[in-house]
């Protein structure tokens, strides 16, 4: 197997990112409990086990990282040989002092080998460097593996926003102090 390198984005590189199969397979997801009792609302996660692996779509319109990735401020990209085979897109213009997380995405066949960690890595990097004190990751609840890199990066749970993405998804948001 070819050594993985992390480095920028550059233009070129959009088709074959997009090309990218960004589905993701998963055997658990987290559901929602919203409740409300004496003008309080709860809101509760679980993990529940689904009776078979499901395919979880991408949240997002792949077609339309050409169209959005230069307004992102950061955005890397893991080679293998000459292929491209995951990315990373960040801002930190959606809160202060954050960098925020938007699209991860690892070619399936390459999953698993710690190329999402190494663009995380990569991420952390720039955001210190741009002074930003914290991480943002946000996930959808459907997406199992992703929650598992979260939390074996360090990253805790913070949040969520019902109906977030354009599939009506959920998202988990995941923070993490930066040093």
């Amino acid at each position: 197997m070819s050594e993985i390198k992390i480095r920028a984005t550059i233009a070129t590189d959009l088709p074959r990112l997009m090309a990218l199969d960004h589905s993701c397979g998963s055997e658990y997801v987290w559901q929602m409990d919203l409740g409300r009792e004496d003008g309080q609302v709860q809101a509760a996660f679980r993990q529940v086990r689904l009776p078979r692996s499901v395919a979880v779509a991408y949240p997002r319109p792949v077609q339309s990282l050409a169209d959005e990735w230069n307004r992102r401020v950061g955005m890397f990209t893991a080679v293998a040989g000459e292929n491209l085979v995951g990315y990373l897109r960040l801002t930190d213009r959606m809160a202060a002092a954050t960098a925020w997380v938007t699209d991860l995405a690892v070619a399936p066949r390459y999953r698993r080998r710690g190329i999402a960690t190494d663009l995380v890595f990569a991420a952390q990097a720039w955001a210190l460097e741009r002074k930003n004190g914290q991480m943002m990751l946000e996930i959808p609840s459907k997406n199992n593996p992703a929650f598992c890199l979260a939390q074996k990066l360090g990253f805790e749970f913070c949040g969520y926003n019902d109906h977030y993405y354009i599939t009506l998804d959920v998202a988990l948001f995941f923070c993490r102090a930066l040093r």
